[in-house]
């Protein structure tokens, strides 16, 4: 039986991950952690410093758990305001789940990469699994420097550790939480509120993305895929649409026909322009099927539904 521990659970991709990965292994058997208090949970709860190797280790064998999501970061925009908390969260975090879960024999250990991963001399359409990769921000240092520390748990220590490069994540359940791409969250609440939006990118800045059921659906799609089907040990590429704010806006438009843009574009317009603008996932859909769902009218008129529920 699976008991899976959900490290930064707290964060935009945690909760639905956890209500997904609940329907198929039960909510008794979903662990959920964070530095901070998870409030309003249906789930077990634990805080969880993933700088306190010991803390990890302790709620391991409380809960005898078997596979570990370890999702806590420090994310792009944020990662820039203070590099050195970044640095140690990411990659102090990531080294002490992996080696806790070496030693007591974890089965499986999920950790998300980026395409923050890349960088301005990556190739930027159809960005490649296999590519020249020179991040100039603090969090797609610490996603290259992870991808390479998972390989080498892998290959060194036999450790079952998969990733996926995400895109840009796009999500009504959570706020944005510090990313360059968090503008695609943004908008819509902006647009629901005020009919206004102030964007920080510029309107043709075209990068990929994904909608969050997508993105947890390839989440369990690779963990459930069978280990001789893995091929990519570092992290998969994973795509879905690419688009930009001017594209989105449009589409919103089409809902709210008094929606105004405008754009203010400021320093996490160059972060966006170090990204590639599409990604080629030809190994995730040949190694293990991968294939998205949703389409950018979808995302729109779904994301607007559902956050005009809440306001």
């Amino acid at each position: 039986m699976e008991k899976i521990l959900i490290l930064g659970a707290g964060g935009q991709l945690g909760k639905e991950l956890a209500d997904a990965l609940s329907k198929v292994y039960g909510q008794s058997n979903i662990i959920l952690s964070d530095i901070k208090p998870i409030e309003n949970s249906e789930f077990v709860t634990e805080i969880v410093d993933v700088l306190n190797s010991e803390q990890i280790l302790t709620v391991l064998k409380k809960h005898a758990i078997t596979h570990i999501y370890h999702l806590a970061a420090i994310l792009s925009a944020a990662g820039e305001k203070n590099p050195a908390l970044a640095w140690n969260i990411n990659m102090n975090g990531l080294l002490n789940v992996l080696e806790v879960a070496v030693g007591l024999q974890i089965k499986q250990v999920f950790w998300p990469s980026s395409i923050a991963a890349f960088g301005p001399n990556t190739p930027r359409v159809n960005t490649p699994q296999f590519c020249i990769m020179d991040p100039n921000t603090m969090y797609g240092i610490t996603k290259l420097t992870g991808e390479r520390l998972c390989e080498y748990y892998f290959l060194k220590k036999g450790l079952d550790v998969r990733s996926l490069r995400y895109p840009g994540i796009i999500s009504y359940a959570t706020p944005p939480g510090g990313g360059t791409t968090d503008y695609a969250i943004h908008i819509f609440h902006e647009a629901l509120k005020h009919q206004k939006y102030t964007c920080f990118l510029s309107e043709n800045t075209e990068l990929p993305m994904i909608y969050m059921p997508d993105a947890v659906r390839a989440t369990m799609e690779l963990m459930q895929a069978p280990k001789e089907k893995i091929s990519v040990r570092s992290s998969y590429n994973l795509a879905a649409i690419s688009f930009t704010p001017k594209q989105i806006a449009q589409e919103i438009q089409k809902h709210i026909s008094q929606f105004q843009i405008n754009y203010q574009p400021d320093f996490r317009q160059s972060i966006a322009d170090s990204w590639p603008k599409s990604i080629d996932d030809s190994f995730a859909r040949k190694d293990w099927n991968w294939k998205h769902e949703y389409n950018l009218p979808e995302i729109v008129k779904d994301m607007l539904f559902h956050i005009q529920k809440s306001l």
